[in-house]
């Protein structure tokens, strides 16, 4: 599922991070070969700290921290729910990393501390250096804003800007090695690193990363929701056979698609090219017909495509809701409009294939959370995605990569992919403690694993599963599987929200508050309580319904209240994948 500006927005995983390795194992080999030492408690300490909703901000400090040991410095890598306003002021030099994800918000694990920072009563900085690297997407109009407010903020309490701050977009690798190869030796230098010896050994990485996809193939593709159901929901099994490549549940498989061979030439078309031009992408000249098919993004028009056709065209509606810089009536303007439909609109807007491809964005990899459990299933990964489909404007569209999935590939077809971990979003260690999931439509995915581990792992704790969508007799997705995990009792608890089942919809906060007493008791029992899915509705109104059942049935004040879900939050214990 793809997580908006959660891209960190494009995930940043461990494979992926193999293409940095030439950068920082030349640092590393000069470094073990040097023989004078230093005590490492002498070293200058450097805090790099993270605000990560799927642990891709978390990879890009735990990069940095590799350079800041190779330059003699010693560099403490720590979640900013770990900390508070007091040991932040304490600190002299600080490297943030943050993504934005939702509406322009701070990632779960950082708010806590945001919210302190921000306040009036938060002290002055005067002894603290700084910098802030910002992941984000350029797609959204708060564009990298949990970043910029923490650059500004910082500055604000007086705290003195090392290095400007960074925005990275979708395809962010490239600014982050820049921003780290240049802020640490602001700190550090390579003098100080020939005084230490490193005795740590790196980790092999993987040869398979985004820059060099896992080409697997699709094993199954199978429809879970009835074929009278207004959606369309599909099982997929992946094989990873032969990759070494390895996965826990909860974590994300990122798959890159190819566009549709049909929107491909409906475009051509439309700016009056051939398709056989030939240009120059990436360092390799090939025709426009496969580089729109497989190296940009041409669904989703970016904003400098939309500046251009209504430049060209003269249309007066799209270039006065630009002009007056208004973005929700602009959104409300592109709202079920692609980039065909912008085209065909104004039919004026003819394109060399050069200047066509220069307004475009890369066509970027989609995350998907896994639906199985690596320990269950080594060599394959099962994803449930939900087929984006819809008519607009007199003709059919539909999602790039889902129905990539969907409707072209076939048994030759590769299915480039990598994996994204995300250590955050894990079935607790203690098999003994209660488990409480909130996952309706497709967030059921990463639950799914999240039962097939607890079974391999013959957990004792309790699982209690909240689910739902629109019609019991046609999505209820895994149906058959989870009455029989409720048989064998691995599944301790299923309550079901089918909205449109009845007069009155009801959903899964409404499960939630119907029995709030027993959720409160497993809270109370030190069970965990997991969201997946929807981050602008669902996600917000489960979170105002577990406040509601703490208050009501912990006999907590509002402050009380605040207290326990932000030690919930410091404690691992309330986390959410949501999108």
């Amino acid at each position: 599922m793809k997580t908006p500006q959660l891209l960190e927005n494009a995930p940043y995983s461990e494979t992926q991070r193999a293409w940095l390795g030439g950068f920082f194992s030349g640092i590393r080999t000069q470094l073990m070969q040097n023989t004078g030492a230093v005590n490492a408690t002498t070293a200058q300490t450097l805090h790099i700290l993270y605000g990560s909703q799927t642990g891709n901000a978390e990879a890009v400090a735990n990069d940095a921290a590799t350079a800041a040991k190779a330059y003699g410095l010693k560099p403490v890598v720590t979640s900013m729910d770990a900390i508070d306003s007091d040991a932040l002021a304490a600190m002299d030099t600080v490297l943030i990393v943050t993504s934005t994800y939702g509406e322009g918000e701070m990632p779960d694990n950082a708010q806590m501390l945001w919210e302190a920072v921000s306040a009036d009563s938060m002290p002055q900085l005067p002894n603290m250096k700084f910098s802030v690297l910002a992941l984000g997407d350029t797609g959204y109009d708060l564009f990298c804003k949990a970043g910029i407010e923490w650059d500004n903020r910082l500055a604000e309490l007086g705290a003195t800007r090392i290095y400007d701050r960074v925005d990275c977009d979708v395809a962010f690798e490239a600014a982050a090695e820049s921003w780290i190869s240049s802020v640490i030796p602001q700190w550090g230098s390579k003098d100080a690193a020939s005084m230490v010896v490193n005795t740590e050994t790196a980790a092999p990485k993987s040869q398979y990363s985004r820059k060099n996809p896992f080409p697997a193939k699709l094993l199954v593709n199978r429809l879970l929701t009835s074929t009278d159901s207004s959606k369309e929901t599909r099982h997929y099994e992946i094989s990873i056979a032969g990759s070494a490549l390895s996965y826990e549940a909860g974590d994300a498989l990122c798959v890159v698609p190819t566009n549709s061979p049909d929107l491909v030439a409906a475009i051509i078309n439309a700016i009056g090219c051939k398709g056989d031009e030939i240009e120059p992408v990436n360092g390799e000249a090939i025709s426009l017909q496969d580089a729109l098919r497989t190296q940009f993004e041409i669904k989703s028009p970016s904003k400098e495509l939309v500046q251009e056709i209504a430049t060209r065209s003269g249309n007066q509606e799209l270039n006065g809701l630009l002009s007056t810089g208004d973005k929700e009536g602009l959104a409300k303007y592109l709202w079920g409009r692609d980039t065909l439909d912008l085209l065909l609109q104004n039919p004026l807007c003819e394109f060399a294939a050069a200047e066509f491809i220069a307004l475009l964005k890369p066509l970027q990899h989609r995350a998907y959370s896994i639906s199985s459990s690596g320990k269950m299933h080594p060599d394959t990964v099962h994803l449930t995605i939900a087929s984006v489909r819809y008519d607009s404007f007199d003709r059919p569209h539909n999602g790039v990569c889902s129905t990539f999935l969907a409707d072209l590939v076939d048994a030759e077809t590769e299915v480039r992919c990598f994996f994204t971990p995300n250590k955050v979003f894990r079935v607790p260690k203690d098999n003994s403690l209660p488990i409480i999931m909130v996952g309706p439509g497709t967030g059921i995915a990463p639950f799914r694993a999240f039962l097939q581990e607890r079974l391999h792992r013959k957990a004792t704790g309790k699982n209690w599963l909240f689910f739902g969508d629109r019609n019991a007799v046609t999505d209820f997705i895994y149906r058959a599987e989870l009455e029989a995990m409720q048989a064998n009792g691995v599944l301790t608890r299923l309550d079901l929200a089918f909205s449109r089942d009845q007069a009155e919809k009801i959903y899964v906060q409404d499960k939630m508050r119907e029995h709030g007493a027993e959720l409160f008791a497993w809270l109370e029992q030190g069970g965990y309580f997991f969201v997946c899915g929807d981050a602008y509705h669902m996600a917000k109104d489960v979170d105002k319904a577990l406040l509601d059942i703490i208050a009501a049935h912990g006999q907590l004040s509002e402050q009380q209240v605040i207290d326990y879900v932000n030690q919930l939050k410091k404690d691992k214990r309330y986390v959410r994948d949501v999108y």
